[in-house]
């Protein structure tokens, strides 16, 4: 069976991976694994990010198993020199650096979450003079949101990456090169997702603040938890905080405080899980580059 070339986007149809001549018990593990992917990819809160990451994390684990078999190991060392393998050993690299850049947002955002939990939490009795802070913090996030929006570019320009045409080479080569091919495509899906969602929207999206008010609003009257779920903590964040006056001398509303408090503490938790995925992601990916490097180096 002729492995067709793979798109941006391939890892969303719900096709299967075979080797042609010889079906690997492998292959069915990846499959699995990027089902449970598609089936995660509707909703964009922080939970599922974070679900979306450790089935990522399981993802790399198969790739690690398909560099033990003797048959990648040799057909990457004869081809050390080919454009696809280039390819792959850059893509590793691009890879950990979507993941610091990634973990740096987490940490500005969680540190600026931090300092206006603290400030809400001084100021109980006195609710009037948190605007400053508030200023601080939304500051904060239109540096994280640019870095976001340059990364973005760059997942983009890898996305092209994965587009190739047919090889002359065998049909177990060019059947491992798809699968390789197609864990990166749902390794930048995914980062795409959690990149989007630290940025606070959807990708290339320019909503503003008082858009994002009016949509969360709208949802609560009319109660779509579906909605509500494809808004992310981030999100809703920075919905609740544009509630709060600009002006530092105009008295603020207990109510609305009392909403920014709630939905940082739940930011907090999101930062949280969201940095320890992205940490053992992180180390998966690691492994596998060295990997990659030990095979090529022999």
């Amino acid at each position: 069976m002729a492995v067709s070339p793979l798109n941006p986007k391939s890892y969303h149809h719900a096709r299967s991976i075979s080797l042609p001549s010889r079906p690997h018990p492998l292959i069915p593990e990846f499959d699995e694994v990027l089902c449970r992917l598609r089936a995660s990819e509707a909703t964009t809160s922080s939970s599922s990010i974070s679900h979306k990451l450790s089935v990522l994390r399981d993802l790399q684990g198969c790739v690690d198993n398909l560099l033990l078999l003797p048959f990648t190991q040799q057909t990457l060392a004869q081809c050390r020199h080919e454009q696809w393998v280039d390819e792959l050993l850059d893509g590793s690299l691009r890879l950990l650096d979507i993941c610091g850049m990634a973990k740096d947002a987490l940490l500005q955002t969680r540190e600026g979450a931090h300092e206006l939990q603290s400030s809400i939490r001084r100021r109980q009795g006195s609710k009037n003079r948190i605007s400053s802070e508030v200023e601080i913090y939304l500051t904060s996030r239109k540096k994280v949101k640019k870095a976001i929006q340059k990364a973005l570019r760059n997942l983009k320009g890898m996305e092209k990456d994965c587009r190739f045409s047919a090889l002359d080479k065998d049909a177990e080569t060019l059947s491992l090169i798809s699968i390789l091919r197609e864990v990166k495509t749902a390794t930048l899906t995914v980062f795409e997702a959690l990149l989007s969602s630290i940025a606070g929207a959807t990708a290339g999206s320019k909503r503003s603040g008082w858009s994002l008010v009016s949509k969360l609003m709208q949802h609560k009257h009319v109660a779509c938890e579906e909605a509500e779920a494809n808004i992310s903590e981030f999100e809703k964040v920075d919905a609740a905080l544009y509630t709060i006056p600009g002006n530092k001398n105009k008295s603020v509303n207990a109510v609305h405080v009392d909403n920014v408090h709630n939905e940082v503490s739940k930011l907090e938790s999101s930062i949280q899980d969201l940095e320890e995925g992205i940490e053992f992601l992180s180390r998966r990916l690691i492994k596998t580059r060295v990997s990659l490097l030990n095979i090529l180096s022999h």
